[in-house]
């Protein structure tokens, strides 16, 4: 009897783990940058909009879901 060989898993990467999150439809959601610290010269409006998280482009999410191969 042979045995069968498999392949190895796929390691995901911890860094693109924390920053992305896949959508049920397969998009790539992601906050904006430069909400960290700082805040005090940066008007309320930008703050807001930093805040909310937005979806990547086409050409941005594929690099990403190869970083997230179980997700």
């Amino acid at each position: 009897m042979k045995k069968l060989k498999k392949m190895h898993k796929l390691k995901t990467h911890k860094g693109a783990k924390k920053r992305f999150k896949i959508t049920g439809t397969g998009k790539v959601k992601v906050h904006h940058e430069g909400h960290g610290h700082i805040l005090t010269k940066k008007s309320s409006k930008r703050k807001r909009t930093l805040n909310r998280a937005t979806v990547l482009s086409k050409e941005t999410r594929a690099k990403v879901k190869r970083l997230l191969p179980y997700s």
